[in-house]
């Protein structure tokens, strides 16, 4: 339990750290912001695709494409194959103004990298791979999802 405290209390740290030093691109809730961060990396994600890969319902989903198209974030149109699926994009200005957000993170998290020695680099970038293990068995199963 020790271990899981500590990776949580250090996680944390980082992100509120960030927050603090670099804000958000918009004031968005938690699930908004990452919904956003989500079709950033994979312009044309569907409902159900960001749905799965957030570990949300999809009706859960729809109710933030809605909220964000509303404030010209988000764009959603027709899948030109399947007419009923909704595909999922940043506006121009939302895009924009998110890597704007993503640079000045980088860019703080490279100088306080860069403040770390060589072992201590090389440990961050040894500790990756697992970390993305942990995440993967973090994720809710689908029967996780339907009791949402």
């Amino acid at each position: 339990m020790e271990l899981a405290e500590e990776l949580l209390a250090a996680v944390g740290l980082v992100r509120r750290h960030l927050r603090r030093s670099v804000g958000r691109p918009f004031p968005l809730t938690d699930s908004q912001a990452e919904l956003i961060r989500l079709v950033r990396r994979n312009p044309g994600v569907s409902v159900a695709e960001a749905a799965a890969e957030l570990g949300l319902v999809a009706n859960t989903v729809s109710t933030l494409v809605g909220q964000l198209t509303e404030r010209g974030l988000l764009l959603r149109t027709p899948d030109p194959s399947d007419r009923r699926v909704a595909r999922l994009s940043l506006t121009e200005p939302a895009r924009q103004q998110v890597d704007a957000w993503r640079d000045r993170r980088a860019a703080l998290v490279n100088e306080a990298l860069d403040g770390l020695g060589p072992d201590d680099r090389d440990a961050v970038r040894a500790a990756l791979p697992v970390l993305g293990v942990l995440a993967e068995r973090l994720a809710p199963s689908e029967q996780d999802l339907q009791r949402v």
